[in-house]
């Protein structure tokens, strides 16, 4: 019973931080995006960049500007991961091999922070804090600049301009993500997160060996981590380690963390668009999801039991920190596989099948509820307009979404998006599959096996992070094929949302008519939370099937 209380007490704090937070960042958001003046400091970037500050792009340069600045950041890293042992304070680790520092850089400059590698044994502090932190910070206001072209889409009319890449970029580091990680760096380290420069320690033990631990900057690196929804840990265990989530302050803060800017992102959509009742219906989409994933996956943590070990701890406990129990372990595990987080605090391959699933099928939503920072808003919108189109053919009228018409070219961008990530997580599990090599590196057989792999290309393509582990990825295939995984998934749905921008953009505003379709009531609220469903359901079911759906009728 007081486990029962702690954990909807923790869950009614979260909603109620969330929702005091939903107005004031999700309007300043709005005016990071839109104000006209430009402080000193991103005048003094924009400089050295030699960007001009005044131009707007066309959806074409705007997309080079992202394509053009995600390739220099993946050379960059991949080049300071290979010649580590000869920077400071590598603390004496070699430099990473080539496939995996190639893993490494596709995935932090996609925002996935996938982690084939142990980062006690294997990071020193400088590439911890130059190299892998400052992805964590551009890599998520990527992910914002892409949503404010399409909202700009919206917004504007007869032009084919969507903003410029270069001032959205600065902008949200400068006033938006640096600062919040400062402030919330402090809190941290309050709560007991370590922040030290002294490197490996060596602890004698009560067995009177030794144990050699790493410290290093974790609170500084663990405020952006989960504020842009990145995910990767300085230590192996994540968010489980007591080094990084020491309690259940600190367990119950980063949760709220890595959901507050996605979930105040629809303020910033409806306040941009002059409408906030568009930012409350999406909102509330991505609410209800959330609430409906929390509830499966802590139900299934609960009740799933199979011994009487399991019953005698009240669920399933196996791999979960018993300082945060099932509760706090089913509301992080939701929580970061709807965004595209990847952190964990405890052991999802340990999960029951159901729980695991629910796990599995978040990241096939497309993670949009609410998302990564920034992704999780334009993949929603996408499904919105898809939603407005099918509506239109319901009733034989042509589909208008905030007053712009959705005709082919805007249906097929639209398209194009929902089977772009699908295609990669299905084409890759089966390859994985049906190479005998690969399939060597699974630990289990039969459906849990293939949930392994099913979860490690779902994770990689829809740039979470998280995994099952129980699966040997560190190989030169492994490395390979899930960083090709996170390029394509990560940069081929922006293609295609920043196509949809700027053909949205070029049209002239549509008047609304008793035709329109309301897209702020709860009848659309519904349609699009059903349209999600569908989408996801008819796409992944056979690969669901074969595997957690197997394993639960096993």
């Amino acid at each position: 019973m007081d486990d029962t209380l702690a954990g909807w007490l923790q869950i009614l704090a979260l909603v109620g931080a969330l929702a005091l937070t939903y107005r004031p960042l999700g309007d300043y958001m709005a005016h990071i995006l839109t104000a006209p003046e430009h402080l000193r400091a991103e005048r003094f970037v924009y400089r050295l960049g030699g960007v001009n500050a005044e131009a707007d792009q066309r959806w074409t340069a705007y997309l080079r500007s992202v394509l053009a600045f995600s390739a220099v950041s993946v050379l960059f890293l991949y080049g300071f991961l290979r010649l580590q042992r000869h920077l400071l304070l590598s603390l004496g680790f070699p430099g990473v091999k080539a496939d995996q520092a190639f893993n490494t850089a596709a995935s932090f400059v996609t925002n996935t922070n996938w982690q084939s590698y142990s980062g006690e044994s294997t990071m020193g502090y400088l590439v911890q804090m130059t190299g892998l932190a400052v992805q964590n910070f551009v890599s998520a206001a990527v992910g914002i600049a892409v949503v404010a072209a399409l909202i700009r889409g919206f917004t504007r009319k007869r032009t084919d301009r969507v903003g410029n890449f270069w001032v959205d970029l600065t902008r949200v580091v400068v006033r938006l993500l640096l600062p919040l990680a400062f402030v919330f760096a402090i809190v941290l380290v309050a709560g007991g997160v370590v922040q030290s420069f002294h490197g490996i320690q060596s602890i004698a033990n009560i067995a009177g060996g030794h144990q050699h631990l790493y410290t290093g900057p974790t609170a500084s690196q663990e405020a952006i981590k989960q504020l842009g929804t990145n995910g990767g840990g300085i230590n192996n265990a994540n968010s489980a380690h007591p080094f990084e989530n020491p309690n259940a302050f600190t367990n119950w803060l980063e949760i709220y963390l890595l959901l507050a800017i996605s979930f105040s992102l629809p303020r910033t959509f409806g306040t941009m668009v002059g409408d906030k009742r568009q930012g409350y219906a999406i909102l509330a989409v991505m609410g209800l999801i959330w609430a409906v994933s929390v509830t499966l996956i802590t139900v299934n943590e609960l009740h799933s039991v199979s011994s009487a070990a399991g019953h005698a701890a009240g669920g399933m406990m196996e791999g979960k920190e018993q300082r945060f129990g099932i509760w706090a372990s089913a509301l992080f595990a939701a929580s970061t596989t709807l965004t595209s987080t990847g952190a964990v605090n405890s052991f999802h391959d340990s999960f029951s099948p159901g729980g695991g699933g629910m796990a599995i099928f978040d990241m096939m939503l497309g993670e949009i509820a609410p998302g990564g920072t920034g992704s999780g808003l334009y993949g929603i919108l996408i499904l919105a307009i898809i939603t407005v189109f099918v509506a239109g053919l319901m009733v034989g009228r042509t589909p208008e979404y905030l007053g712009k018409k959705l005709g082919s070219r805007e249906m097929k961008f639209a398209s194009l998006y929902i089977l772009a990530t699908p295609a990669i997580v299905l084409v890759g599990s089966g390859l994985a599959m049906s190479l005998k090599g690969e399939r060597a590196g699974m630990l289990n057989s039969g459906p849990h096996g293939f949930s392994e792999v099913l979860y490690a290309f779902t994770s990689a393509a829809n740039n979470n992070g998280s995994a099952f582990a129980g699966l040997g990825v560190d190989t030169h295939w492994w490395n390979t094929a899930l960083g090709l995984a996170m390029l394509l998934g990560r940069f081929l749905p922006m293609i295609f949302v920043l196509a949809l921008a700027g053909s949205l953009a070029r049209q002239q505003p549509v008047p609304v008519t008793a035709g329109t379709l309301p897209t702020h009531r709860p009848q659309f609220v519904g349609l699009l939370t059903g349209v999600v469903l569908i989408v996801v359901g008819l796409t992944y079911f056979p690969a669901l099937a074969l595997g957690p759906l197997a394993e639960g009728l096993h």
